[in-house]
């Protein structure tokens, strides 16, 4: 029993004494709740989100618009909200200017019902086919999946391999050969990026024979998408783990990009609506970019001109990650 407690004491010991990794496991939590509390939290969060087509919602125009549990998105441009129908990021859309008008998509649950809470208060509203094919909620949810598996796959992977690295002695022993740390870094990021476009096609074409996604635009395009954002999330990875030498401290900071990103990048739904702060803050992600870029690729058949912004953001923060993990690299563990 004196040997164990010795051990015991001396583990606690070890973790008081890192300072870092003490106090961001008592922030981590309170900062994800509180987060997680404004972007949640406040009053009672619709169920349903109506589109409509004007500049500014005017709740007399009719009666519909008074509905409890719905949130109403004014849209300015009718075919952007035909595309947010079908790939129900809105569940219907309507048009007030002189005979209600509305779409909807027949695959969509939510759809069905706020149909039938619009025909209850404006019964002579009439129903205009959705323009295109229908988008179901796993077509939409299927580029979330492999994103999430994706950024998991480069943060965790690449920084805890360089973590170990540290430990053991290898990078001291790599210190004394001619190799920089931008070279050292540089393979980690090309070695994790062919792994993870393996396991990523691998998962996109045995998914897809199995369940028949909607397919749209270019293959090409779709993997100059998954390249460019893995090797953001991959760089990004590599700075979390170029400097620090403490494993408790490196899941932490990584756990602090993921589980926001995961809930903030439009895995599981759209933000449509949100708070636009919510929208600004979910827009510094990669994962973001490229759950945005590859959508609009797969879904709508979007070239490189409609996700240009998206793959210019994400090679630059591929570049600007893999610059600062270089020069903030840490060879020895002390």
């Amino acid at each position: 029993m004196q040997r164990l407690a010795a051990v015991w004491h001396a583990r606690n010991l070890e973790f008081v004494r890192d300072r870092a990794t003490l106090i961001f496991t008592l922030i981590l939590p309170i900062a994800l709740v509180v987060g997680m509390s404004f972007v949640f939290g406040g009053k009672e969060r619709p169920l349903f989100k109506v589109g409509v087509i004007t500049q500014a919602i005017d709740r007399s125009v009719n009666p519909f618009l008074n509905e409890r549990y719905t949130e109403f998105v004014p849209i300015s441009d009718q075919a952007a909200g035909l595309r947010k129908v079908t790939h129900q990021q809105v569940d219907l859309l309507l048009d007030l200017h002189g005979t209600p008008r509305y779409w909807v998509n027949t695959d969509s649950p939510k759809g069905y019902i706020v149909e039938k809470l619009l025909l209850a208060s404006a019964p002579g509203a009439h129903r205009e086919p959705v323009t295109g094919a229908a988008v179901r909620y796993v077509d939409y949810l299927f580029p979330g999946i492999l994103g999430m598996n994706m950024m998991f796959s480069c943060l965790f992977g690449v920084g805890y391999v360089v973590l170990r690295y540290r430990k053991s002695g290898f990078l001291k022993r790599l210190h004394a050969t001619p190799l920089t740390a931008f070279e050292f870094l540089s393979a980690q990021v090309l070695s994790r990026l062919c792994l993870i476009l393996f396991v990523t096609t691998v998962l996109y074409l045995g998914i897809g024979s199995i369940i028949h996604f909607h397919r749209e635009g270019s293959a090409l395009l779709a993997t100059l998408v998954a390249v460019l954002g893995a090797l953001s999330m991959v760089a990004l990875g590599l700075t979390i783990a170029a400097r620090f030498s403490s494993e408790e401290l490196v899941g932490g900071l990584l756990n602090l990009l993921t589980w926001p990103m995961m809930l903030l990048s439009g895995v599981w739904f759209s933000l449509e609506g949100s708070p636009q702060w919510v929208q600004w803050v979910a827009g510094i992600f990669p994962l973001t970019h490229v759950l945005n870029a590859a959508r609009a690729v797969m879904i709508d058949g979007a070239g490189v001109t409609a996700i240009s912004s998206d793959l210019i953001y994400l090679g630059s923060t591929a570049l600007v990650f893999l610059a600062i993990g270089a020069w903030s690299f840490k060879w020895r563990y002390d």
